[in-house]
């Protein structure tokens, strides 16, 4: 499929130099993903060397696992459905501290082929948690399922890289 490997390189590239800072600062991530599936986390754990920062990570597809495993407030989740950005900000807030973790990553959204919960196909809410604040990104993307899921991936792993720049800046 034309695009699929620049598209998974850009993830390796991305992964690695989250990666390398997260190391070089004695600091670890964990992931909370429901959109992509896992795919944050083995876009991590497929660089050699990952356990010295990767922790971990929670993969609550189901919206009731939102709220049991990363402790998303209940009442939000039944108000505003589980695509939508204080979601994936509590999700990565959740992760980070479930899995002791400096930072934590989330994601949720819709890949298709349906929207879900009134959001177009391509909606994804990408989050960034540290212990002072977290950070959640809105993005539109086109293109297929699985070109929207690893897409969101390059997403999510840019925005961890940009905000471990700020940290050590």
């Amino acid at each position: 499929m034309p695009g699929s490997s620049s598209a998974g390189a850009d993830a390796r590239e991305l992964a690695e130099q989250v990666l390398a800072v997260l190391r070089a600062g004695g600091h670890t991530v964990a992931v909370a993903e429901s959109l992509t599936g896992g795919l944050v986390a083995a876009a991590l754990t497929d660089i050699p060397g990952s356990s010295a920062a990767f922790r971990g990570a929670v993969v609550a597809y189901a919206t009731e696992l939102k709220a049991a495993l990363l402790d998303v407030d209940r009442a939000m989740l039944a108000r505003h459905g589980a695509v939508y950005p204080p979601v994936a900000a509590a999700m990565a807030q959740g992760v980070r501290e479930r899995l002791g973790a400096s930072y934590g990553v989330a994601t949720t959204g819709v890949a298709g082929p349906e929207p879900s919960e009134g959001q177009p196909v391509g909606t994804a809410h990408i989050a960034v948690s540290a212990a002072d604040d977290t950070v959640v990104r809105t993005v539109v993307l086109g293109g297929d399922r699985n070109q929207i899921r690893r897409l969101t991936v390059e997403h999510a792993l840019g925005l961890l890289l940009g905000r471990l720049r700020e940290d050590t800046a």
